[in-house]
């Protein structure tokens, strides 16, 4: 059994009601969630938009490969009406990231493990800092809380309660 750590989140829509539908469909596609946090509300990163994003992690026990779950994540996307631009950051209604898969580094052409933006992220850093601080970077041996302490993004990020 292997353990992904998702990140899914998008700005555009009704953002509670997407990331809930993102959820079930991991459950039923990718395996079972282990762990959750809550909704987590922050500016755009990279890039200036008017609407706030809404993200969420989600841990998952999978039988799946790495790259089976980066191709299951992408089918979910577009089943749930996301549409790739050629902007690498914009406004969207769904995006699911793999942060890390085991303690594993993986570089492809398809898929870099863990996500090489998650330690230049408040948001990410603070959503998974509520539900796994403790939790080591295989790459820069600093948990999650150490990687939050140290993050220069001082972005505005906080829980959302719907």
């Amino acid at each position: 059994m292997n353990t992904v750590v998702l990140l899914t989140g998008g700005n555009l829509g009704n953002r509670t009601r997407i990331l809930t539908d993102a959820k079930k469909a991991i459950e039923l596609k990718v395996g079972k969630i282990i762990q959750a946090s809550v909704f987590i509300e922050s500016e755009a990163w990279g890039f200036e938009s008017v609407h706030p994003f809404l993200n969420q992690i989600v841990i998952v026990e999978t039988n799946q490969s790495a790259i089976e779950v980066l191709n299951t994540v992408q089918q979910i996307e577009l089943d749930l009406g996301r549409v790739r631009k050629k902007e690498q950051w914009s406004s969207r209604l769904i995006d699911i990231d793999i942060l890390f898969y085991n303690k594993e580094s993986i570089k492809s052409e398809r898929l870099t493990i863990p996500h090489k933006h998650i330690r230049d992220r408040r948001f990410t850093l603070y959503g998974l800092n509520t539900i796994t601080p403790k939790f080591n970077h295989p790459q820069y041996n600093k948990t999650i809380e150490q990687l939050l302490a140290e993050c220069s993004d001082k972005s505005k990020v906080g829980e959302y309660h719907a």
